[in-house]
């Protein structure tokens, strides 16, 4: 089947921001101009598309992000709304995964904000290249220099500044293309046609500056440009146009825009800039994966017939349909009533109704071709970070990882018929979110759900009520803490060894435990020589080390940032065993934690707290109190003051409430999980005690 765009007209971008920047509302203009919704949607009304979920209504924040595509002068644009708020960080960083190109939303009034720098990281780690809009110039305090300014210095990126905005705050009525030098105006109140006119008098002149430093600045990016503007040759705009291009797509340089999404103004050129200066799926390096059971990779182009390689990175359970898993196809076509291979899985899966997705409403589509993004319902044994493929050509493609839970809350059916209904909710909504985790506590039997914040757990308690009729008792929230070790232990031994009736139990392990740095995670290592532990007994005696660290010695938590050595041991010829070589396993993991002086970690938050400044002095007080380090305070506009901070979570709990009474409600806040530190010993005590 013929492709209805080309390759090179294609683009996968996400709209990713803070909490509140506007990207919403930048993604339901988007779809307006494009003529993909007829009614402008708004998110305090309640009336978006993309945010579809009760929960997103009520809120007025984004919690999943949602796929649609619009189209715009000829080109397919796949946009993906992602989530602002922390606790959903991870629908951000499977968006990224997956995208070519992204447009980062920032609020003229307050600039970079804490979770504007870890999506810009996100993008970072994936080498996505982005575009910046400015948004919200109406607003009192909007300031497009100072949010410039923030992300040159915050961000550390090469910003290209495109335009120059025209009036400010109640006056701003459209802005200068600076590579243009056209003035574009929004006079109509839906902003659908943009008026070119001449550039007022008032900015002719800072225009030309503005112009003059913007050719400067591409032509430093381009070796040839640089010659022709060294000797004082013109350079023409479509010259600028594709150094820049080359420049975005090597993630050297972002261009950056301002607009009023809210008021209808400027959201037209940024689709025009997507589609100039953002990459085709043609524009990125060919895919890479590894074969299978093999150090070999291979590199998979952006071609339809090539062999297939997709990946899942989305599970939404829908009401109404079912299971869908949304992927991105990387090279080769999905099509309808195909059979493909999960390598990962080794299973095979067969196609069933392939959809494209304009949020929750969907469109049945025959084939997704290499580029595109679709959605398919039926996949059984396919989950976030599944690669497919063909079973001649199995490829596994590079998976998404994910952070650990912070926090945790106990939750208790009401009834046995709940009981099971909450048992097909938790399934449910873990396969769609890979940082919500589900166990079951060994003394207290009660089942505990893990999550990355007050607010993703909540949204999900919230969703089981809603969508899946269950009713339950739910705990107060508490902090996942960690355990390690302070200090080596070179070399420990265990012999487990039992005589009954008939065979006996026969495993001796010599391992050594050695700390590493916050954030390392826990590594096994065997080297065991001569052969003293048969090579069939090593896997046995690493799935003891990892169910030992499972729980810790000082109050059960798990043990993190340790490596751990098998270095000796020895065998029974007749009674060794997998489970006899588990067990020594174990049981000397236990007694070397004890050895390792161990220590409770507790989780530390990166904070941004925002006041006016005659409340300044009672919230450093607040932070202090709740045990916090501050890092430095800078002033934002209209008179407030932005203190940065490090807090440990346990003393966050209900810090929004003190916030607001101490401030008259003007006090906000937002934390991102930053790292594990080890408690002090009078906090370790009341939490093993308790």
């Amino acid at each position: 089947m013929p492709r209805n765009y080309p390759l090179d007209k294609c683009r996968n971008i996400g709209i990713i921001a803070h909490i509140d920047a506007g990207k919403t509302t930048t993604t339901e203009r988007i779809l307006f101009y494009s003529g993909r919704t007829y009614r402008l949607g708004n998110v305090d009304e309640g009336t978006t598309v993309t945010d579809w979920m009760a929960q997103e209504r009520e809120r007025g924040i984004t919690i999943v992000s949602a796929a649609v595509t619009a189209e715009w002068k000829g080109y397919q644009i796949n946009v993906i709304d992602t989530p602002g708020h922390i606790d959903f960080t991870a629908e951000v960083q499977r968006s990224l995964r997956v995208l070519d190109g992204g447009v980062v939303v920032f609020d003229a009034v307050q600039g970079v904000e804490p979770q504007s720098e870890t999506v810009w990281r996100q993008a970072d780690r994936y080498e996505v290249p982005r575009i910046c809009f400015v948004n919200k110039m109406d607003r009192i305090g909007a300031s497009f220099e100072y949010t410039l300014g923030t992300i040159r210095d915050r961000l550390g990126a090469h910003v290209i500044q495109m335009q120059l905005p025209i009036g400010s705050e109640a006056g701003f009525k459209g802005m200068v293309d600076l590579m243009t030098m056209q003035a574009v105006y929004f006079d109509d109140e839906l902003g659908k046609e943009p008026q070119v006119r001449a550039i007022p008098e008032e900015l002719k002149e800072q225009a030309e500056e503005l112009h003059q430093r913007l050719i400067e600045r591409i032509a430093e990016l381009d070796d040839d440009l640089t010659v022709k503007y060294l000797e004082g040759e013109k350079i023409t705009n479509s010259e600028l146009k594709a150094a820049l291009r080359s420049a975005v797509l090597a993630n050297k340089a972002t261009p950056v825009f301002c607009g009023s999404s809210l008021r209808n103004k400027g959201v037209q050129l940024i689709l025009d800039a997507v589609v100039d200066y953002l990459p085709s799926p043609n524009d990125i390096p060919p895919v890479t994966g590894q074969v299978p059971d093999s150090e070999k990779t291979i590199e998979l182009p952006a071609e339809d017939d090539a062999p297939l390689s997709a990946l899942v990175f989305k599970i939404v359970s829908d009401p109404y349909v079912g299971r869908l898993a949304y992927f991105r196809v990387y090279s080769g076509t999905i099509k309808t009533g195909d059979m493909v291979y999960n390598p990962l899985k080794q299973r095979k899966e067969r196609i069933g109704r392939l959809l494209r997705m304009y949020a929750d409403r969907r469109e049945d589509i025959t084939d997704v071709p290499a580029g595109d993004i679709g959605a398919v319902l039926g996949l059984k044994d396919s989950f976030t970070g599944d690669t497919l493929c063909n079973a001649h050509t199995p490829v596994v493609l590079e998976s998404i990882t994910f952070p650990e839970p912070v926090i945790s809350i106990s939750i208790e059916p009401k009834s046995t018929a709940d009981q099971e209904r909450m048992a097909n909710a938790l399934q449910r909504l873990s396969e769609e979110d890979p940082t919500f985790r589900v166990h079951t506590d060994e003394n207290s039997g009660q089942t505990i759900l893990g999550g990355m914040g007050e607010l993703h757990l909540d949204v999900l308690v919230d969703r089981m009520l809603r969508e899946f009729k269950v009713q339950a008792n739910v705990g107060k929230p508490r902090v996942s803490y960690r355990e390690t070790i302070t200090r080596e232990v070179p070399s420990i031994e265990y012999k487990y060894a039992k005589q009954t009736g008939g065979h006996g139990q026969y495993g001796h392990v010599v391992l050594s435990l050695t700390p590493l740095e916050r954030g390392a995670g826990n590594i096994f290592e065997e080297k065991v020589v001569g052969g003293s532990i048969p090579r069939e007994y090593i896997p046995a005696v690493e799935k003891g080390v990892k169910e030992a660290l499972e729980s810790g010695v000082l109050a059960g938590y798990p043990v993190t940032d340790l490596k751990v050595k098998l270095i000796d041991g020895s065998y029974h010829e007749v009674d060794s065993s997998e489970m006899a070589f588990k067990m020594a396993a174990i049981l000397c993991i236990r007694d070397a934690l004890q050895k390792g002086s161990s220590v409770l970690l507790e989780p530390i938050m990166k904070t941004e707290v925002i006041v006016p400044e005659e409340y300044l002095g009672d919230v450093l007080g607040q932070v202090t109190s709740r045990r916090g380090v501050i890092l430095g305070m800078d002033i934002r506009p209209g008179n407030a003051q932005a203190i940065h901070g490090l807090l440990p979570l346990s003393d966050m709990f209900g810090y929004a409430t003190e916030l607001r009474s101490a401030t008259q409600g003007r006090g906000v806040f937002s934390m991102e999980f930053d790292h594990y530190a080890p408690v002090s010993d009078a906090v370790a005590e009341k939490i093993i005690n308790r």
